[in-house]
């Protein structure tokens, strides 16, 4: 009986060390898509078989990133961190730095767009089934001016207004709070922070939790409670789950619902580098929509859900093992050439915009994988990576 006993246990622990050698490219960062990207039963996984993904928030996958912190997203001293997953989008800051500190070792990083998301705002508050909220509304309940919910629904309900917010950095958070500024920039600033964005403070009976879950979690176990969160951890066609959101005053029922459909359209809505300058720039790559500068208008279509972003991968134009530059091209080709397409629609986020000339999904191709422009953009370019890259 020891002798099976031990024999099976030596099996479960090769077993284990297997599958984490498996795990060749190491990444880990957002929670927004850690169920996409890990795969959540019955719905299939977004990574290849030899990438690991550990969701840490975005502010843990660009700390691992930038600075070479493995810790950051949970893994040994040593370990290569080969990519990121981040909602938020790199600072300029953040750029120069990594460029001051990395670039002449490890060579440019790349950020883009893996997929596009809206921010649901999920709610429960007995007798209401079909919340519609505005812009100004959504700044007047989570900057906390209105405490109670009769305002809202143009009532005399007392019941306490409890907001679920994302403690510590959250892209999800940075991707709401550009939303809010848009309507109420003396409320809300830009911040991948709640407590940061929120100009005023959190009243007491507010929740800060940790991840994506949490916040549905949190919202579901109290009346009167309200949060924000991607469209894969709630049904995001259901008005009796989560509001329909529209930035100005429109008929009842009539906002969009953050459909995958309502989605798609609003993102489709900004434009794409289009000059080497541009290409050139990490930060021209990821569209985000507010008044900030470099922005996207917010969209205000009747069929365009108005909190919408992306979530983004850090990956570096060079590695040192070309195993690992390998793994990250096939798994981009895939990505922007729609082999991915019903894997990302089955978690419903939608695809990186792909019709129309030029599209974001084919020029990050051109750019990126084939080097169609000529800029020496492409990863794993010879010239360009001789004797730089990620270890």
């Amino acid at each position: 009986m020891f002798k099976r006993t031990m024999i099976a246990a030596s099996l479960a622990v090769a077993a284990l060390a297997s599958a984490q050698s498996m795990a060749a490219v190491v990444g880990g960062g957002a929670t927004l898509p850690e169920k996409l990207y890990n795969g959540a039963s019955p719905l299939p996984r977004l990574l290849p078989a030899d990438f690991s993904y550990t969701g840490v928030g975005s502010g843990g996958g660009k700390t691992a990133f930038l600075t070479n912190a493995p810790a950051s997203i949970n893994q040994p001293a040593g370990t290569p961190v080969d990519y990121a997953g981040s909602d938020s989008v790199l600072s300029s800051t953040e750029l120069t730095n990594y460029n001051s500190a990395y670039g002449a070792t490890f060579g440019k990083l790349i950020q883009i767009p893996s997929v596009g998301t809206s921010v649901t705002v999920p709610y429960k508050k007995t007798g209401t089934t079909n919340l519609q909220l505005t812009g100004a509304q959504l700044c007047n309940i989570f900057s906390g001016t209105v405490t109670t919910w009769g305002p809202i629904l143009g009532n005399s309900d007392t019941t306490p207004i409890k907001v679920i917010y994302r403690s510590g950095s959250s892209g999800t958070t940075e991707l709401f709070a550009r939303f809010l500024n848009d309507s109420c920039p003396t409320k809300f600033g830009v911040s991948s922070t709640f407590t940061t964005a929120n100009v005023g403070a959190e009243p007491a009976n507010w929740q800060a939790v940790s991840g994506s879950g949490a916040v549905v979690t949190a919202v579901n176990a109290t009346d009167g409670a309200i949060g924000y969160v991607s469209p894969d951890y709630v049904s995001a066609n259901n008005n009796a789950v989560v509001a329909r959101v529209s930035k100005n005053a429109v008929a009842a029922g009539t906002a969009p619902l953050p459909s995958l459909a309502n989605t798609t359209a609003a993102l489709g809505t900004a434009p794409v580098p289009a000059t080497a300058a541009d290409r050139a720039n990490p930060l021209k790559w990821v569209p985000t929509f507010g008044s900030a500068v470099g922005d996207t208008a917010v969209p205000t279509g009747a069929n365009q859900y108005p909190i919408v972003g992306y979530t983004n991968l850090l990956v570096g134009q060079c590695y040192q093992t070309a195993a690992d530059a390998t793994a990250v091209r096939n798994f981009l080709n895939d990505l922007y050439t729609g082999a991915k397409n019903s894997t990302i629609a089955a978690h419903s986020f939608a695809v990186v915009p792909n019709t129309g000339t030029p599209n974001l999904a084919s020029e990050i191709k051109k750019t990126f994988l084939d080097n169609a422009y000529g800029d020496g953009l492409d990863i794993a370019n010879v010239s360009v990576c001789n004797g730089k890259g990620r270890l």
